[in-house]
């Protein structure tokens, strides 16, 4: 059973750390194993439970990252501001013609 399935009386009082997150990193590693082994051999109704799980464990590091903005990333890329000259934006806007 996946550790995300905590009691509705012990939800909140978790303490996240490293290790939990990578129990679950590990864990949603065999399950993605798993789903795709099962996939190969035409047992797709079997995916369904491990999909399920996969799922939440999925949802629930996208609620702890969102909460901790300190870990947050630089952006990949960045866009025009609109008070960028248009020489700037001709790239962005290269895929198609402009009027």
């Amino acid at each position: 059973m996946s550790i995300v399935f905590v009691p509705k009386k012990l939800r909140g009082k978790a303490k996240i750390n490293q290790e939990t997150i990578q129990r679950l990193l590990d864990e949603n590693d065999q399950l993605i194993r798993c789903i795709t082994e099962y996939m190969q051999k035409g047992r797709a109704v079997e995916c369904v439970q491990y999909q399920q799980i996969l799922h939440r464990n999925i949802v629930y590091l996208a609620t702890i990252a969102d909460a901790s903005p300190e870990n947050m990333p630089a952006p990949a890329a960045s866009y025009p501001t609109p008070g960028e000259s248009s020489a700037s934006t001709s790239v962005v806007n290269r895929a198609g013609p402009t009027s």
